[in-house]
């Protein structure tokens, strides 16, 4: 079954067709990101009037990528939430009316479910294809972490999402893209406050952590407001510097999700973490989920990086998994 997703939920115009709920057979991405970096942040109606421009593009090409025509699309899967209500709206329009035009199915999908089901999402030919579902297995803890969202989820099955924490106040990428306003290290801020963090073997810096006693709960706004405090107290005086504070920061906030999300998998009984959204692609959450995970008996699992930003491979693999039987 080859399905068409479609995926314009920010900033990406994104379309691409998935074999069987998990081969990649395609997966085009088109990005405004280059128009929003100098105003510091996505411009909802920027993001739109482009995705307008490109939304044709950009499914042309996915479909030729795929090796196949139109007449062999199955099924179109889109994005309806959540998202900027204008891109929303080009995605859900445009699917609704070219799965009209080719009288196939539309299934709309959960953005933030789909960051989760790009764990089980391979490229064409990869070893990983025929295990990927008996490596991962369901009920799991799902974690997604990203600009606009910071999720726990116990997942019972691809139908079965219950929300068991989030963030209070600011996502995880949120602060990271303020707190590299406030260092005046550009938009978007999570790359490059890594790699600063990165580069550094220790900092004598610490920041808050909102542990949220006896809540699966996250905030991150208390860190941020810290690392400005600090800059103002500290910045231009001898010893300061920005790489340790990035990575004080990037501490704060990793060490947080990490030990929340691997609670929750000990305290339900859960023995695999699906991670999934922008963040992360963060090397140092990687690392540092991966090394707890094994010391705690719990597979943690996250996309390629290219699978963790938004993309349309992940809505239409998550769409196929809805059109079967809940076992999979």
């Amino acid at each position: 079954m080859n399905i068409l997703g479609i995926e314009t939920s920010c900033d990406e115009t994104s379309a691409s067709i998935v074999r069987d709920g998990r081969e990649v057979l395609s997966n085009v991405v088109a990005t405004s990101l280059g128009e929003h970096q100098k105003f510091g942040g996505i411009i909802p109606e920027i993001a739109s009037r482009r995705q307008l421009e490109y939304i044709n593009i950009v499914t042309a090409k996915a479909v030729e990528d795929a090796g196949l025509a139109m007449k062999d699309i199955d099924a179109i899967a889109v994005t309806k939430s959540p998202g900027l209500i204008g891109s929303l709206l080009v995605g859900i329009t445009f699917a609704g009316a070219l799965a009209y035009a080719l009288k196939k199915p539309l299934i709309h999908v959960n953005h933030i479910h789909a960051h989760i089901y790009a764990n089980y999402l391979v490229e064409r030919g990869s070893p990983r294809f025929e295990g990927i579902y008996a490596d991962l297995p369901l009920p799991a803890i799902g974690l997604v972490v990203s600009g606009g969202h910071s999720s726990l989820f116990s997942i019972k099955d691809f139908r079965h999402f219950r929300v068991i924490g989030q963030t209070r106040d600011d996502a995880p990428g949120e602060a990271y893209d303020k707190v590299a306003r406030i260092l005046d290290l550009g938009y978007p801020g999570g790359p490059v406050i890594d790699a600063l963090a990165r580069s550094v073997s220790a900092t004598d810096i610490k920041f808050p952590r909102a542990e949220l006693a006896g809540s699966d709960d996250f905030s991150f706004s208390g860190v941020k407001t810290a690392v400005l405090y600090h800059i103002r107290k500290y910045a231009g005086s001898a010893g300061y510097s920005v790489p340790k504070v990035a990575a004080a920061f990037q501490e704060s906030v990793i060490s947080v999700l990490a030990q929340k999300s691997l609670a929750a998998c000990r305290s339900r009984k859960r023995h695999v973490l699906l991670v999934g959204g922008g963040v992360a692609a963060n090397t140092s959450l990687r690392e540092r989920l991966q090394t707890l995970g094994t010391a705690a008996g719990v597979k943690v699992s996250f996309p390629p990086i290219s699978l963790c930003m938004d993309n349309a491979a992940m809505v239409a693999g998550l769409a196929y998994v809805r059109t079967r039987p809940v076992d999979g």
